[in-house]
């Protein structure tokens, strides 16, 4: 007897997985092709008849299938005669295959039997019951598993299969599928996923018309990403298509939707799960840590604590008096808000506002980084001040969310980033008393009082070494002035040397040679608090200390402070480690240190003091800039070769990083673009102006890439006055070529335009020939932006000359392919296909990658014009990929939105609606508004050829208002778009 056909009926859970002789098991598919696996062997499955017979012993969960099951399955009301012989010899071919013990016959009929983890189907059945469990509690958690559902799936279900039974399971299984992918939108938009889910949402309507789930869901996500006219739109467009099809009305709830929306409903407006208790940004918890050895303001704890736990969306603010620095104001706020937080159950917000430095944080910086903490997704969040603020205030809304704001330079600052509701509180810690922030509760913070300063001192040198030296103790903590900062750096020296008694500090700290006299109310206190560490250091170590100081930036990676230093990087971190056992000096992460910005202030008086005349300062400095223009000419030489770019910067003393890959060295340009412009910035004048501007033209990725864009362009703003003023004409122009580009990326092409006719005249001026290059290459691009096209067709032929003459062949290159744009504008198809293919094959040549997408691109444009659409489609895909892993957001959007031109051209218009969507939101807050009118006409051409017409004259007019404010040809085309009813 057959081992299977026992006397008791046997569930699927229970089949023991079979195996094959060398020990591994089977795998099967039906969510896509039919197939087989043995380890990881795919087998034969035979005809698509044979395969028919496979899937429908697979889809039966090991129960028997008859042979006139499987004949109706196979052939339904029209068997062929032989039909039983047919099956039979289907099920022996598919028994050699699986063999016997897994393609087992009985009563008649046949079976298989595997382990139910064996079938992809019952997988993704599995993960879907978990899904839906955890979507009661964890939705992020339940959205992944969906989506691995959905990956599951490879294809059509049952593809190529034929017969009645793998049709009724395609349908059934298929129409499984849209739940699910309804499911997971409904989690997107639950989490906040509203922009991304926007694109698949207008595809999923264009082929599901009808559905009017999605509609719904569409709605909401256009509501939630501020499209509240296209949400009405869709209703508009469901409205009439449900009438001219089914002669029917929305369903309720749909009609309920769009009467929220017209009531700018606020609710609606939020995700469900802003306060989602498994995703741990939406619940912050940002406080650092409290000091162990916190030490007296009782009352101050008492009385900000009782005002905390009362709280109605009060203001607390901690001000120093007369704005003594190291008086424990952030040691005094943290330990409060630390004891406060059962009060705040929603999370704790953190910042250092460093309103005491030169630069003071940017309020539209902190909300980008607040609300990130809070759950929203990059794309959702707005590009103004305004629009931050009201978004952060609404997110707060229902919260009870704690927020700390240290070092606040101003109420000013500090106002955008106040909660708007009650519930949540705001402590700010600042050295000015802010008498002009309304509602606030004022506390001025004085020092310690001697007990409690003594009462510090102690914990931290320990009672024992104090006990029989508490004179000389007081003396201690008196000299500190009783400022709980000093105190601390002066008895932590005194811990770490066992050899010392509390006398021997005492009479150095008596010494006032060691120390500043004034120690008194102001900046001079902080300084002599800080000498009480300074003056410990070794030589190496003071300077160091001094030197680092004089950097500008948030931090200093170890390479770059090597630089400064000119040390090896092991000296470097040695002396680096030492300052942070100090105190005066942070470890922001492994590898990169910072100064609080007091600190900071008092290294570079020390540098001022102690340095040997202005030599020294102004060589590290120099070095400094020396390591980021080599190391960025390194980044350049790696990801465009052939680029002569690198040849015409100003030479380079000090070495900078190497790379192992584009990938490395795109890794270090973008993770220190923050300190490499504030380098680029303070060395902006004098006798390093030219290598600070050359630092800037070959980091011009950074404008590209959308990262860092608007610091990068007020450093070339601010380098291009630097230049102008000192009459340098070389530095003028490259500056304004890298302002120029700036203004292109942005969308503003008549400042573009001006800034590079003045700097090509400066260029010829300064006997200069690549910024010239670059300015005509540029000029033709502005010039086809603006339908100039015979002066595009006369700057791109200079372009292409001044090029050649300075053996650029990836400038060459450019050129060549934005010549081909501008024949293709022109007409000239031919010669601009022919004009981008000479221009990518140079690329391709030199192994150009980055630049060999823009010349596929080009090519994928002229390839569009002339019908070749599949060809223009995988050129423009290639583009798109390269732009993408190169983090160049703008261009990325763009091969998306010329992808979307391709699927108009090719009448694939759903596809179009879904890569211009995914444009849009890639495109968000770069690339300037003239691009975002022409995506919007491009969505609007697809969503009107899917029937979504009032939603695509939603876009239009969104479009025309834009290239009417630009005063923008397209305005025309936009126009005629929307009929003669819209005029000008």
């Amino acid at each position: 007897m057959d081992r299977d056909n026992g006397p008791g009926v046997r569930v699927p859970e229970q089949y023991a997985p079979d195996q094959a002789a060398d020990g591994t098991g089977f795998r099967f598919s039906v969510l896509g092709p039919v197939r087989a696996w043995r380890g990881g062997e795919p087998l034969p499955t035979g005809s698509p008849q044979q395969r028919a017979l496979l899937a429908v012993l697979l889809l039966r969960d090991g129960r028997t299938a008859t042979a006139a099951e499987l004949i109706d399955a196979l052939w339904g009301d029209a068997p062929p005669s032989q039909a039983l012989a047919t099956v039979r010899t289907y099920a022996s071919r598919l028994r050699k295959v699986l063999g016997p013990q897994t393609l087992v016959s009985e009563s008649g009929g046949y079976a298989l039997r595997f382990h139910r983890e064996a079938l992809d189907l019952t997988r993704a059945q599995d993960l879907a019951a978990v899904a839906e469990k955890a979507r009661g509690g964890d939705r992020l958690r339940a959205r992944t598993l969906i989506n691995e559902v959905l990956g599951l799936w490879n294809g059509e279900v049952l593809a190529s299969v034929p017969g009645p039974h793998a049709e009724t399971q395609r349908t059934r299984l298929e129409e499984w599928r849209l739940q699910l992918t309804e499911t997971r939108l409904d989690l997107d938009l639950e989490v906040g996923s509203h922009a991304e889910a926007v694109s698949e949402l207008t595809a999923l309507t264009a082929a599901h018309p009808l559905r009017e789930r999605l509609r719904e869901l569409l709605m909401v996500a256009l509501y939630r990403s501020g499209r509240q006219a296209e949400a009405l739109a869709v209703y508009a467009d469901t409205r009439r298509l449900l009438a001219e099809e089914l002669g029917v009305d929305p369903r309720p709830e749909l009609a309920r939707l769009q009467q929220r929306i017209l009531q700018a409903d606020e609710e609606l407006a939020r995700p469900a799960d802003e306060a989602a208790p498994a995703s741990a940004p939406v619940r912050p918890a940002q406080l650092p840590a409290t000091v162990a050895d916190f030490t007296g303001r009782a009352s101050f704890v008492r009385e900000l604590g009782d005002q905390l736990a009362s709280s109605e969306g009060a203001v607390m603010a901690v001000s120093a008096l007369a704005g003594i620095g190291g008086v424990g104001k952030t040691t005094l706020a943290v330990h409060v808000a630390h004891q406060a937080r059962p009060h705040f159950p929603d999370g704790q917000l953190y910042v250092d506002l460093q309103g005491a430095g030169a630069r003071a944080a940017d309020p539209e910086t902190v909300l980008g980084a607040f609300l990130r903490a809070l759950g929203t997704p990059d794309s959702a969040i707005p590009d103004s001040l305004d629009e931050r603020s009201a978004l952060y205030r609404s997110t707060l809304d229902g919260r009870r969310v704690l927020i700390l704001l240290d070092n606040a330079h101003d109420a000013a600052q500090i106002r955008p980033l106040l909660p708007g509701t009650a519930g949540c509180a705001a402590l700010v810690t600042s050295r000015v008393r802010m008498v002009d922030l309304v509602g606030a509760h004022l506390v001025d913070l004085d020092v310690m009082s001697p007990e409690e300063a003594l009462q510090l001192f102690i914990r931290i040198v320990g009672e024992e070494r104090v006990t029989s030296e508490r004179d000389a103790a007081l003396d201690v903590v008196a000299a500190c002035g009783f400022l709980p900062l000093a105190i601390r750096i002066a008895a932590s020296r005194l811990a770490a040397r066992r050899t010392w008694t509390v006398s021997v500090l005492a009479a150095k700290l008596a010494d006032e040679r060691r120390r500043l006299d004034e120690l008194q109310a102001g900046d001079l206190a902080v300084k002599a608090t800080f000498e009480l560490g300074y003056g410990q250091l070794e030589p190496a170590q003071a300077r160091a200390f001094r030197l680092l100081g004089l950097a500008d930036g948030p931090d200093i990676s170890l390479a770059a402070a090597a630089a400064v230093l000119n040390l090896d990087p092991h000296t470097t971190e040695d002396l680096l480690e030492a300052l942070v056992d100090t105190s005066l000096l942070e470890s922001a992460a492994p590898g990169r240190y910072r100064f609080h910005d007091l600190v900071r202030l008092y290294a570079r008086s020390c540098a001022e003091r102690d340095e040997q005349g202005p030599d020294e300062r102004e060589r590290a400095l120099s070095r400094l800039l020396d390591f980021y223009l080599a190391t960025v000419a390194c980044v350049s030489a790696m990801e465009k070769p052939g680029d002569t770019l690198v040849d015409h910067l100003v030479p380079t003393s000090y070495a900078g990083l190497e790379f192992s890959s584009r990938r490395a060295a795109q890794d270090w340009l973008y993770g220190e673009a923050g300190t490499l412009l504030a380098c680029a910035r303070q060395s902006a004048g004098g006798r390093t102006l030219r290598p600070a501007v050359d630092l800037l033209w070959a980091a011009i990725e950074l404008a590209e890439s959308g990262a860092n864009a608007k610091e990068y362009e007020a450093t070339v703003v601010a380098a291009c006055a630097a230049a102008e003023r000192a009459g340098d004409a070389t530095s003028e122009c490259r500056a304004l070529i890298t302002l120029a580009n700036v203004h292109h990326v942005s969308g503003r092409f008549d400042l573009a335009d001006h800034e590079c006719r003045r700097a090509r005249h400066l260029s010829s001026v300064a006997r200069d020939p690549l910024p010239a290059c670059w300015a005509s290459n540029l000029l033709g691009i502005i010039a086809l932006y603006e339908n100039r096209h015979q002066d595009g067709e006369e700057h791109l032929t200079r372009a292409i000359a001044l090029f050649r003459e300075v053996g650029d062949r990836p400038g060459e290159a450019a050129a060549l392919c934005n010549l081909s744009r501008v024949h293709l504008a022109m007409g000239r198809t031919a010669t601009a296909v022919s004009l981008a293919r000479q221009g990518t094959s140079m690329y391709d040549e030199m192994d150009h990658a980055l630049k060999g997408a823009n010349g596929r691109y080009a090519l994928g444009l002229a390839l569009t014009q002339s019908n070749q659409f599949q060809a223009a489609a995988d050129s423009l895909r290639e583009a798109h990929q390269v732009f993408r892993d190169s983090r160049q957001r703008l261009w990325e959007g763009m091969a998306l939105f010329r992808l979307a031109e391709v699927d108009i051209a090719a009448r694939r218009p759903a596809q179009a609606a879904a890569h211009s969507e995914i444009a849009l939101t890639v495109l968000r807050g770069i690339g300037g508004e003239w691009r975002r009118g022409n995506v919007l006409t491009v969505l609007g051409r697809a969503l009107s050829a899917i029937g979504q017409t009032d939603r695509a004259r939603v876009c239009w007019h969104e479009a025309l208002d834009i290239f009417e404010t630009l005063g923008s040809p397209e305005a025309a085309d936009v126009r005629g778009l929307l009929g003669p009813a819209v005029v000008a």
